[in-house]
C-alpha cells in the first residue's frame, strides 16, 4: 500500500493583501487605530457564543479575503454554519483560503472536496495522512511525520481583524451542545498585530506540510457530493438545533455593540508569536520556537505568575523551573482540569504524578470541578444547557503586566511536537482582570489542591458556603483513579 506524498510542484502561490484599508473593516478600523498609535485593539472573547458569533460577524463583513486556519473542525451544528458563512462569502466573491490540520478530518473529506471545488475557495491539509481509511495506517508507516500536528487557531478577515486563542470548531468549543462544555479563551484584534498573523498564515500556507486537498481527496461524483452536502444540512436544520442557535446568535448583546461600534478594546502593545511551520517536520530551529521566543520577550517572571491550561504536563525539568521561580519568591498559581473534568485522562496521570512536588515548593494548585457549569458554562450554554464543563484555555499573566492568549498548552507536545501561535499583550489593566476574575472565581469553580499535616494530598471544595475536604480525587471511581496511576508509569510524557 504506498503512502507517499503528492508532488507541491504545481501548487499554487497567494499571499495576504495588503491594500485592504478600503474596505468597510478597514474604514471602520482606521480611525481608531490611527488614535492609538503602535499598539493593537484588543477584546477577549470568553463567552462562547460572543466568541462564534464574532466568527460569523467576520466572515459576513469581508470583501477581499478571508484566511482560516484550525486544528479540529467539526461536522456539526457550529461547523455546519460556520462552514456555510465561508461558502457565503465566496459567494460575494471574497478569496477564502482554509488551513486545515489533518488529524481529525475523516468525517470530512467529501464536504472540504466540495468545498474547494467552489470558486474563490482553496482548501489544503497540514501533515495530511495520505492513506485516508484507516488512518492507523498511517502511522505505522510515517509516524515521525503524523506525530506532529498544527495547533494553530486563527481566522483573520480582510488582513483587518484577526481571532485567535484556545478555541477549535465545535459545539463544545461554542456553547451549542448538552454535553460537555470547553470553558475556553481567545482574543479578538484589530491592529498592526493582525498583520503579523497574515504573515504567518502565509508562511503556514506555503510550507512543505501543507497540502491541496484535491491533491489528497479525489472528487466523486459533483451532483451526488451536493446531494449529500445538502440532504446532511437539511437534517441538521430539519431538527432546529441550527435555528435555535442562530437564534441565540443573533440576540447576543456582543453581535449589536459590535455592529454598532461600541464594543469596548484595550488597546495596548501586542506581539504574534508563533511556532516555524518546520516544527511540523521536525526541522525547526530550537530558537525559532515558540517557548523560547516567550522566555525572550517576557523574561523572567519577577513576582508572580498565574497559569490557566487545560493540559498541564510540566515535566522534571517543568517542575524544577517552577520550584526555582518560587525558591526566588516567585507566587506560582496553576488552574487545571481535575480527574473528572479533562478529557485526556493519559494528560491528567502525567501531571498527577508530578503535582505532590508542586505543593510542597509552595506551588498552588486549582483543579477545576466538572460540576463548575452551574458557576461557569451557564452563560454559555442558552437553552441547549451542559451536562459540565471542562477547561480548555491557554493562557498566562505574568506580574500583572503582560498576559498571553493563544494555543500553546504547558506540555510536552506543545513545546516540542506541535506547531503553536498566541499574543504577548503588554496591558497591566488586562492582566489585572485575568487575576482578578481568577482571584473571585477559583474557589466557586475549582478544587483547592492541598497538602495535609501528613504530606497527603486533598482537595478542598467551596459548597454552599461550606468547605468540603475530599481525600481522594473528588468525583472519580477507584478504579478510574488506579488506572490514572498506572498511566503515570508510562515511558510516554514526551509525547503528551
Amino acid at each position: 500500500m504506498c503512502s507517499r506524498l503528492p508532488s507541491l510542484r504545481n501548487r499554487s502561490i497567494s499571499t495576504a493583501f495588503v491594500e485592504s484599508g478600503t474596505t468597510r473593516l478597514g474604514k471602520a478600523i482606521a480611525l481608531q487605530t490611527e488614535a492609538h498609535p503602535g499598539t493593537s485593539g484588543i477584546y477577549m472573547l470568553s463567552d462562547a457564543h460572543d466568541a462564534f458569533a464574532a466568527r460569523v460577524m467576520l466572515a459576513k463583513a469581508a470583501e477581499r479575503t478571508l484566511d482560516v486556519r484550525y486544528y479540529i473542525w467539526r461536522h456539526d451544528i457550529s461547523g455546519t454554519l460556520l462552514m456555510d458563512a465561508l461558502r457565503e462569502a465566496a459567494d460575494r466573491g471574497v478569496r477564502v483560503r482554509l488551513l486545515l490540520d489533518d488529524y481529525r478530518t475523516s468525517a470530512l473529506d467529501e464536504r472540504l472536496a466540495l468545498l474547494n471545488a467552489q470558486r474563490n475557495i482553496e482548501v489544503r491539509l497540514f501533515n495530511p495522512f495520505v492513506i485516508r481509511k484507516p488512518r492507523v495506517l498511517g502511522y505505522v508507516t510515517d509516524f515521525h511525520r503524523l506525530n506532529r500536528r498544527m495547533h494553530n487557531k486563527s481566522f483573520t478577515a480582510d488582513n483587518q481583524a484577526t481571532i485567535i486563542g484556545g478555541r477549535n470548531v465545535g459545539d463544545e468549543y461554542f456553547g451549542a451542545t448538552e454535553g460537555v462544555l470547553f470553558v475556553d479563551l481567545d482574543v479578538m484584534a484589530v491592529g498592526p498585530v493582525v498583520q503579523e498573523v497574515s504573515a504567518d498564515f502565509d508562511r503556514y500556507w506555503a510550507s512543505d506540510s501543507a497540502y491541496p486537498v484535491d491533491e489528497l481527496i479525489p472528487i466523486a461524483d459533483a451532483a451526488l457530493l451536493t446531494h449529500r452536502v445538502l440532504h446532511s444540512r437539511h437534517a441538521e436544520r430539519d431538527a432546529g438545533a441550527s435555528e435555535t442557535y442562530a437564534c441565540e446568535i443573533r440576540n447576543s448583546s456582543f453581535v449589536r455593540d459590535l455592529t454598532e461600534g461600541r464594543l469596548p478594546l484595550e488597546w495596548a502593545p501586542t506581539r504574534m508569536v508563533s511556532d516555524d511551520p518546520l516544527k511540523g517536520l521536525g526541522r525547526a530551529a530550537p530558537e525559532s520556537l515558540l517557548g523560547s521566543r516567550l522566555r525572550t520577550i517576557i523574561g523572567e517572571p519577577v513576582r508572580q505568575l498565574d497559569l490557566v491550561s487545560a493540559y498541564f504536563v510540566p515535566t522534571a525539568a517543568g517542575v524544577r523551573s517552577l520550584v526555582r521561580m518560587r525558591e526566588r519568591g516567585v507566587a506560582v498559581r496553576v488552574l487545571t482540569n481535575s480527574l473528572q473534568a479533562t478529557d485526556v485522562p493519559l494528560v491528567h496521570a502525567a501531571y498527577a504524578k508530578r503535582r505532590k512536588r508542586l505543593l510542597e515548593a509552595g506551588i498552588l494548585l486549582y483543579e477545576l470541578s466538572r460540576s463548575s457549569s452551574s458557576a461557569i458554562t451557564r452563560q454559555h450554554a442558552g437553552r441547549f444547557g451542559s451536562s459540565g464543563s471542562s477547561l480548555h484555555a491557554k493562557t498566562f499573566s505574568v506580574d500583572r503586566s503582560h498576559v498571553f492568549v493563544g494555543s500553546f498548552n504547558f506540555d510536552s507536545r506543545s513545546a516540542k511536537l506541535n506547531t503553536e501561535m498566541g499574543f504577548i499583550i503588554e496591558s497591566p489593566p488586562l492582566a489585572a482582570r485575568i487575576v482578578d476574575k481568577l482571584n473571585s472565581s477559583l474557589h466557586t469553580m475549582a478544587f483547592d489542591v492541598r497538602l495535609s499535616s501528613s504530606g497527603r494530598i486533598q482537595w478542598m471544595e467551596h459548597r454552599e458556603g461550606q468547605l468540603v475536604c475530599h481525600d481522594t480525587e473528588p468525583g472519580t471511581r477507584r478504579w478510574q483513579r488506579a488506572l490514572v496511576r498506572l498511566l503515570g508509569l508510562l515511558p510516554i510524557e514526551w509525547l503528551l
